[in-house]
């Protein structure tokens, strides 16, 4: 009889406790884009060296996967097109040479269709990450017979040990834009995002001879940057546009503001009228330096950029350069405090963007940890586009279940544009974020942290835009 006894009194711990519907008003679920950007040119970051097999490559990208969920990050900047080459399938453009060591040649699978499906089932976005205009980053690298350097060598310079194609070039423009709406067109990506690469950077006694003045070359970009987010959005509306400029738009500005590099005139990057002008869902100005001294201060230069528009403005933060040889002593500290300031500073719809993912895969400094602890302390949505227009998402029908310690909870979706789901604890009078789950999903377990079991969930659906449902509330 004890024995029978004791296991009856077991049953409600074993099978948990059913949450029922409450009426209360949970706040809004937290909103900030964590990213990382992840280079495969020269295997900055993935793979770790050419000639991997398939097998140990997806091994690598479902690491660093598990390293930004483990962070509660949700965004991965991935490299697709490093130079006039693809990290996907493509009948436009060979495949990357920094896959399997010989240009054209398959891997034996897509990375970018595999990246997008594995960072989707963890709740994160994936914006593919293109160089429309370098060609090769050293005239040393062979190349396949559809290269452009091979198939339009009309269109390319040689600049050093680089080759470019001519951006003022018709050809180049529309084998680039071509390139980007076949992925937008092809694949799940969630973004575009183009970086500092329009003209090559320059370099002492070379010129780039195009015969063209600074203000002729801003031109072409400004259209080809105007174009693509028009046409981005003409084929798929919720893909957002990135770009990420070098982080100082001119020398001086804002005042006491000194770089080695003009910008607007050397690259032909006139990020600033791109901000105003709304040819961006957002800019990640590469600010890499510390926030001290003012001539490159982090905190100045980020309240100019955030003053420049009304679209986001989410920072690059150097991560990468914790003890490095490009910084020497620079402390994770650094990084923690951007961070902090990033959510500060003129705030917007905050954000920033790790350079790069491997410095969190190596926990430089203790980076990744301090950001665990405090800053990634919970899950955050990726912001919304209210610019893109409003809509009703319909709330999703939830079932949650308390399994011992843990919670289960099933969904369906109401809506077929939902993308992700957010789950919300509260504890005695406090709520937090507990997950951001796939909206493709039905059943999930969420594992007991230190609080515990909450006492009420709310349960919310986001689609592609980031527009969000009214909240699904039960309690016990």
């Amino acid at each position: 009889m004890k024995i029978l006894l004791f296991l009856l009194l077991m049953i409600p711990v074993a099978f948990g406790q059913s949450f029922k519907p409450a009426r209360e008003r949970p706040p809004m679920p937290a909103r900030e884009f964590r990213g990382a950007w992840v280079a495969v040119v020269h295997n900055i970051d993935w793979p770790s060296r050419k000639g991997l097999s398939a097998g140990a490559q997806q091994a690598e990208l479902r690491s660093l996967l598990d390293r930004m969920a483990s962070l509660n990050m949700n965004a991965m900047i991935f490299q697709v097109r490093p130079h006039c080459d693809a990290v996907y399938a493509s009948s436009r453009e060979p495949w990357s040479p920094w896959l399997t060591g010989t240009m054209g040649k398959s891997p034996g699978y897509d990375p970018l269709k595999f990246c997008i499906d594995e960072a989707h089932r963890r709740g994160i976005e994936v914006h593919a990450w293109f160089n429309p205009f370098r060609a090769l980053s050293n005239v040393e690298h062979g190349t396949s017979a559809n290269h452009v350097c091979r198939a339009a060598p009309h269109i390319t310079k040689r600049y050093g040990s680089l080759v470019w194609c001519d951006p003022a070039h018709r050809e180049t423009r529309e084998r680039a834009m071509g390139a980007i709406l076949d992925v937008v067109r092809r694949y799940n990506v969630d973004g575009v995002h183009l970086d500092d690469y329009f003209y090559p950077y320059p370099k002492p006694g070379l010129s780039f001879k195009d015969g063209r003045s600074p203000a002729q070359r801003r031109e072409v970009v400004d259209g080809f940057v105007e174009g693509l987010y028009k046409q981005v959005k003409a084929t798929k509306p919720w893909v957002r546009v990135g770009i990420s400029p070098f982080g100082i738009w001119r020398p001086g500005v804002p005042a006491g503001i000194e770089a080695g590099l003009d910008a607007y005139d050397d690259l032909g990057a006139d990020a600033r009228k791109w901000l105003a002008k709304g040819w961006v869902d957002y800019l990640a100005p590469q600010l890499y330096w510390r926030d001290q001294p003012r001539k490159q201060s982090f905190s100045a230069l980020l309240e100019w950029w955030r003053d420049q528009g009304s679209r986001p403005v989410w920072p690059g933060i150097a991560t990468s350069r914790i003890d490095s040889s490009e910084d020497p002593g620079r402390p994770a500290s650094e990084i923690l405090k951007q961070v902090g300031l990033s959510r500060t500073v003129d705030r917007n719809w905050v954000g920033h963007i790790h350079w790069s993912i491997s410095g969190l895969r190596q926990n430089r400094g203790g980076i990744s940890t301090a950001l665990a602890k405090s800053a990634y302390s919970e899950p955050a949505l990726v912001p919304p586009m209210p610019w893109m227009g409003k809509r009703e998402v319909a709330r999703p029908s939830v079932e949650v279940n308390g399994e011992g310690r843990d919670l289960r909870i099933r969904w369906r979706k109401g809506d077929a544009h939902t993308s992700v789901i957010a789950v919300m604890g509260r504890f005695g009078s406090k709520w937090h974020m507990l997950r951001v789950l796939p909206g493709g999903g039905s059943d999930a377990l969420i594992k007991a942290g230190s609080k515990g079991m909450p006492d009420a969930v709310s349960v919310s659906a986001a689609d592609r835009f980031g527009n969000l449902s009214g909240p699904v509330v039960l309690a016990r």
